[in-house]
């Protein structure tokens, strides 16, 4: 499947619901796999979009922040491939500041065999571009990044 978004929406300069609504009704006539991109200047849009898709099973791939303030949300329709590893242990350290995810996350991982998969949730605002760096330099892989509610993060990484 291509990483181009089937459909782009820009709802910018409409408050909540309206991006969500907007959302829906584009993820509904997709196909099982593909994506949109929603432009969104709304604060409540992220809240909204990660609720919705727990809910129906679709996915926020990732949130972006522009430089003009609005946010580009990519949303995968359910029914594709997963592509959220399954994981063989979990650390939620929401309310740790950086370095700290990345000290107990390792801690962790020095206890894994390689090869298996540690879920990370972080809520530190340098963990996304911490983690980011860390894979490149180090003994694990990203297998994948995904925006939660409340500028909270989720991580998958794989001991290598």
């Amino acid at each position: 499947m291509s990483d181009k978004p089937a459909v782009t929406i820009d709802l910018s300069g409409l408050p909540c619901p309206a991006p969500l609504l907007g959302a829906k009704k584009i993820v509904d006539d997709l196909q099982a796999g593909q994506t949109m991109l929603l432009l969104s200047d709304c604060p409540g849009t992220s809240d909204d979009l990660f609720a919705w898709c727990k809910f129906t099973g679709n996915e926020l791939v990732s949130s972006v922040r522009q430089a003009d303030g609005r946010t580009a949300y990519t949303l995968r329709k359910a029914g594709g491939a997963s592509t959220t590893p399954i994981a063989h242990a979990t650390l939620d350290i929401r309310g740790v500041s950086c370095p700290g995810p990345i000290l107990e996350a390792k801690r962790l991982l020095d206890g894994m065999k390689a090869g298996e998969v540690l879920q990370l949730v972080s809520d530190c605002p340098g963990a996304v571009a911490d983690i980011e760096s860390w894979g490149r330099a180090a003994a694990v892989e990203v297998l994948a990044s995904l925006p939660m509610a409340r500028n909270a993060h989720e991580f998958y990484l794989r001991k290598k």
